[in-house]
């Protein structure tokens, strides 16, 4: 890979990331990785307002995170690739590997050790 291909790839790479750097919207990732939700279906699980939930999964769908399809009158939501929800799994994994490590540490320190 060249080095303006790379450069391409780390731009985007850092958009999904900003898009991806926001607490709701991953809730809204969590609850669609096992399968498509109308806005309504999400709302509901999350105590979202309709017009709150509808910015974020514009946002979402605008990066390529999410697909949609229209049935009648509502639009189901989707993961545009499972893969999303591996990397949100990998980065909870990281973190929480890094929680048990500083509580492991704050608990060795309180001991004196």
């Amino acid at each position: 890979m060249n080095t303006e291909n790379k450069e391409q790839l780390f731009q985007l790479q850092a958009e999904i990331c900003k898009t991806m750097a926001d607490a709701k919207r991953l809730k809204i990732i969590h609850e669609l990785r096992d399968g498509e939700l109308s806005v309504t279906d999400i709302c509901n699980r999350l105590g979202l307002s309709q017009s709150n939930t509808s910015q974020h999964l514009s946002i979402l769908k605008r990066r390529g995170l999410l697909s949609s399809r229209r049935e009648g009158t509502t639009v189901y939501y989707g993961l545009s690739s499972g893969r999303i929800a591996e990397a949100c799994d990998l980065i909870h994994s990281v973190l929480n590997e890094q929680l048990k490590l500083n509580r492991n540490l704050s608990i060795l320190l309180s001991q004196g050790k």
